[in-house]
């Protein structure tokens, strides 16, 4: 059998420096609010288990209840931490009110001087609830969780029942308390050893897979209109390009300007054009299939690729799109406005490098313009040298 108090000096040290830890990882770069609850969660805890380790030495009842006070508390702001980093709205006031309850419970054994068995069947009981939300919260249907949110909850399920059998064997045991040996005492605290490591490195590491995930998006999304830009955009054009060639398929690609977006921004300020911006985003978001790629090449300008789609599509799709960003309006301080656009078309040949028939939709876009505007035009088709 393991011996108790040496686990407790073990956990008490080790959830410290997964504190320490997050703590350090949150001071190099932009901390989310999350890790800070999570690094003072596992601060409390780890001074709660101290003082557990400390109990023999100082036999003192206040220092027994400030040790289960501390792991209720830590209990509550992990869980706060899970609600904070999914950003969960609303689950403050719950929260609170079953700290409360937990306290008030292990307050009332404690001033009734129950027998050591039934604190440890309220505290048993009161940590796995605290276990069993952070496992909802985690595994929640429509979580959409990775693989490693998903072990994490999983592993609050296992604590969670070994805590529930921690306060089964307690409720049977009147003897027991919390030093006494036992097959059940050292699986519970191996379990608590177990999601000690998992739950403090997995949190870390959760934290570092949502700052990757934002500094992808900030490398490849437009942060106005929420589109990809153009780095983005050539990227994914490019292999889209290349999948069509493989499979024989058409691909068709527009050039899509403002009108006279410049007037716009002299008549009405600069966060009118950005609504405008905007504006034409969400319209042209919602006439767009889900494989078509629509991005910001810069300013007023936009490309528009449409996989499995020949000219005659295009024009169709191109000519629905006109359409439809001319029925929407934009509110300004003058008034209601009808914004309009100019789009220039071309089909991508298989083997067509993306700038060069970029260059021809722009040709196209700019024919469209001087045109009239608030139209649509073809470009001509990729010149071809033919061998003799």
């Amino acid at each position: 059998m393991i011996d108790i108090r040496t686990f407790m000096l073990v956990l008490g040290i080790g959830n410290i420096g997964f504190a320490l830890l997050m703590a350090g990882y949150a001071r190099s770069q932009a901390s989310h609010p999350a890790m800070r609850l999570w690094a003072w969660a596992r601060l409390v805890q780890g001074c709660a288990h101290l003082a557990v380790w400390l109990r023999p030495e100082l036999p003192s009842a206040s220092l027994a209840v400030a040790a289960n006070i501390a792991l209720i508390v830590g209990a509550a702001l992990e869980v706060a931490a899970y609600c904070v980093f999914l950003g969960l709205r609303g689950w403050g006031p719950a929260l609170v009110s079953f700290t409360l309850l937990g306290l008030g419970a292990m307050v009332g054994v404690r001033a009734a001087h129950l027998a050591p068995a039934q604190l440890m069947v309220v505290m048993s009981s009161v940590l796995c609830m605290f276990s069993m939300a952070m496992a909802w919260l985690l595994l929640r249907p429509g979580a959409r969780g990775s693989v490693l949110q998903q072990m994490i909850g999983w592993n609050n399920v296992l604590f969670a029942i070994a805590m529930g059998a921690r306060a089964w064997y307690s409720a049977g045991a009147p003897h027991a308390h919390l030093f006494s040996a036992g097959a059940m005492q050292s699986a519970t605290f191996l379990t608590g050893y177990f999601l000690m490591i998992v739950n403090g490195f997995g949190f870390l590491l959760l934290c570092k897979e949502k700052d990757d995930a934002r500094m992808v998006q900030l490398a490849t999304i437009d942060s106005l209109t929420g589109l990809i830009n153009r780095h983005a955009f050539f990227d994914r054009t490019d292999s889209a390009r290349a999948l069509a060639s493989r499979q024989r398929s058409p691909i068709a690609l527009m050039m899509i300007d403002i009108d006279h977006f410049k007037r716009i921004n002299d008549c009405f300020g600069h966060a009118t054009g950005d609504e405008a911006l905007v504006l034409f985003s969400a319209t042209a978001g919602s006439t767009l299939r889900e494989d078509d790629l629509l991005g910001r090449l810069g300013g007023e300008e936009f490309a528009l690729v449409l996989p499995a789609t020949d000219l005659e599509g295009a024009i169709l799709a191109a000519e629905r799109l006109r359409v439809t960003v001319a029925a929407a309006v934009l509110p300004t301080s003058g008034g209601d406005y009808s914004m309009t656009i100019s789009v220039g078309v071309v089909v991508i040949d298989p083997n067509e490098h993306i700038n060069a028939a970029l260059a021809r939709a722009d040709h196209a876009l700019y024919a469209a313009k001087t045109g009239g505007r608030n139209r649509v035009s073809v470009g001509q088709a990729q010149l071809r040298v033919v061998a003799r």
